[in-house]
């Protein structure tokens, strides 16, 4: 049970830090994400990856693995409204991936697991 506990946190871990350094080395992909009302979509960027990396690190560490799960929750849930606006944003035969439709939409109903998975990894910690 400890190791399969471990591999769940590990692997959250590695989607927190690929998606953080994605958001950190091509930033334009989730600019569309921020609604101009917020300022700079950039910055917004930046600290998203920041913070995805940040809880890629408390999650992958035992002694801050509850921690690190439940702000990775309330991450995933504070993002959510991104993730709508791309949905509604989102254009069919769209070129860029994160502006297909059925990318866009397929993403929303991923959230709730994704919550839920960092809720499960936090009262392992």
């Amino acid at each position: 049970m400890a190791r399969r506990t471990h591999l769940s946190a590990a692997a959250l871990a590695a989607l927190l830090a690929t998606s953080g350094t994605l958001h950190l080395v091509r930033p334009r992909v989730f600019e569309g994400l921020i609604p101009a009302a917020l300022g700079s979509p950039r910055a917004w960027v930046y600290g998203s990856g920041v913070a995805e990396l940040a809880c890629a690190a408390a999650v992958a560490a035992p002694t801050t693995r509850r921690v690190g799960g439940l702000a990775t929750a309330a991450l995933l849930v504070g993002v959510f409204p991104g993730n709508v606006k791309m949905a509604l944003d989102s254009r069919p035969g769209a070129r860029h991936w994160s502006r297909r439709r059925s990318v866009a939409w397929g993403r929303l109903p991923l959230q709730v697991p994704l919550v839920a998975w960092a809720w499960q990894v936090s009262r392992s910690g």
